[in-house]
């Protein structure tokens, strides 16, 4: 590292930091020292893990590897994040010390398989591990009662358990089966879209017309493998011969150590997302923003926080976090909707939903395009 320049260490490369880091590389270059530390090889598009299930992609084929993330200015180096000490901005990791005049936080959620009993003897589809299972077991699924069971709240796209239940229907019915399945959603809030009632009625129109059973407001507390019963928050027990889970999402332990967590994630200026210790940030799922813990969430975050980094070095007025995003939604049929939501305008956050099209699935991919573009130059 140069003598004199601003040190700006960044724990996580997601959305956030890889965004964050793209713009303090663009605008600032060698003029600051950057690091970037994430304990992984490579990067997967959240939705991507649906395209394993299914058969529509292979595992290997959706990671991009972090040796093609490169940016003047910026280093990412592989390491696991072992402490953190906001009020000195040191990070220890399993192969040594870091020292910041910015921290930043992007670590995201991590998944809390203990908490909800005996899911870790069913199956999930939040992690590649989890899709990539299930991608083999569902070929030889042919009849019984499915439950798709969101086990704590909040947990990263919202709209992604919707999705998985319609994508299903779809996978069953080209297999010539869905007669001899039921399908049923679990889920902790009373629509599957809050900010959005005209997308959360479609969805609702969709699985009407699909036969899939609706379970608002309850969430899957304990799983008991050996009678297949899904037991709910309310004692009622739901029975299954497929359980796909989602599983309760947490801050990361070493989080939760440094003292940065409240009740569960890290609390920050919604707009200008600080946290309580001068200097240091948080951004995406592990931020309590208000905002849904999604990749375009913590895109936008991490935008805020550059522009306030570079305001800080080089001057100007740092522009606030809009709390506004997209979410592309698969309703099955290879039609993908849209549904463009606003926290921070109103007294309410709202959305504007987008009827499901083809055409919009180009808009899906275009998404992705340009962020693979972006970050990794492919």
């Amino acid at each position: 590292m140069a003598a004199g320049r601003t040190r700006i260490l960044v724990l996580g490369a997601g959305f956030g930091g890889m965004e964050l880091c793209t713009t303090l590389s663009e605008t600032l270059g060698e003029q600051v020292d950057v690091t970037l530390i994430d304990k992984s090889d490579h990067f997967v598009f959240g939705y991507s893990k649906l395209d394993i299930m299914f058969g529509h992609a292979a595992p290997d084929a959706v990671r991009l590897p972090y040796k093609n993330f490169v940016k003047p200015g910026v280093r990412l180096l592989r390491e696991t994040v072992q402490s953190i000490d906001p009020t000195a901005k040191r990070v220890t990791t399993d192969k040594g010390t870091h020292e910041a005049d910015i921290l930043v936080v992007a670590l995201g959620a991590d998944y809390d398989f203990d908490a909800t009993p005996g899911l870790k003897e069913v199956n999930e589809f939040y992690t590649v591990a989890g899709a990539t299972v299930l991608r083999d077991v569902l070929p030889n699924f042919k009849n019984g009662r499915v439950i798709i069971g969101v086990c704590g709240a909040p947990y990263k796209c919202p709209p992604a358990p919707s999705e998985c239940v319609l994508m299903l229907h779809d996978y069953l019915e080209t297999r010539g089966v869905r007669a001899n399945c039921d399908l049923t959603l679990i889920i902790p809030f009373g629509t599957p879209i809050p900010p959005s009632p005209e997308t959360a009625k479609a969805l609702l129109g969709e699985f009407a017309q699909r036969n899939i059973e609706w379970v608002p407001q309850r969430r899957v507390a304990s799983i008991d493998a050996s009678r297949k019963v899904a037991v709910l928050d309310d004692g009622s027990e739901r029975p299954f011969d497929l359980f796909l889970g989602v599983p309760k999402h947490r801050a990361p332990k070493v989080v939760e150590d440094s003292g940065l967590a409240e009740n569960g994630w890290v609390p920050v200026n919604p707009r200008t997302l600080a946290t309580k210790f001068a200097g240091v940030y948080a951004v995406g799922d592990i931020a309590n923003t208000g905002t849904p813990k999604a990749g375009l969430f913590a895109e936008g975050a991490a935008k805020a926080v550059a522009s306030e980094i570079i305001a800080q070095l080089k001057g100007g007025e740092p522009h606030l976090y809009a709390g506004q995003g997209i979410c592309y939604l698969e309703f099955g049929g290879g039609r993908v909707g849209r549904v463009d939501v606003d926290f921070f305008s109103g007294p309410a956050p709202t959305g504007s939903y987008h009827a499901p099209s083809l055409e919009l699935r180009a808009g899906k991919q275009e998404f992705g395009a340009s962020r693979r573009a972006r970050w990794f130059g492919l």
